[in-house]
């Protein structure tokens, strides 16, 4: 039997939560990369001007930090995956890690929502 069994199990889950949620928020930075493109085709099918080139750049850096931000934390959630194993394993008492980096990731995650609002609305016209 695994000594620790169930601790490394936990271990093993939290590491794939991190891992499937790293995998969305890449997936979620690809379409919103993707949806420059769709409302420039929207606009010349509807027959109207396409939006200003800048909104474009913002939604495509806006995409692009969020497929950074998910690699960024599957490479996190890795490190986090070995240390925690080899102090699971460890005779000695290891003090709980500090939540620095999971409260930058998350707030930097609100500011770009915050101006992902702010970019749809402008344009889509206007409306929130």
């Amino acid at each position: 039997m695994i000594e620790h069994f169930t601790d490394h199990a936990a271990n093993e889950r939290t590491f794939l939560a991190w891992v499937r949620t790293s995998i969305a928020i890449m997936a979620f930075g690809f379409l919103v990369e993707r949806f420059g493109l769709f409302l420039k085709i929207a606009a010349r099918t509807l027959g109207s001007a396409a939006p200003p080139a800048s909104g474009f750049t913002f939604g495509s850096l806006s995409g692009l930090i969020l497929i950074v931000a998910g690699m960024i934390m599957i490479g996190g959630s890795a490190y986090r995956f070995v240390r925690t194993s080899r102090e699971i394993d460890s005779p000695n008492i290891h003090k709980a890690p500090g939540a620095r980096f999971d409260m930058a990731l998350a707030s930097m995650l609100v500011i770009l929502g915050i101006a992902l609002v702010i970019y749809l609305s402008h344009a889509l016209g206007g409306a929130v």
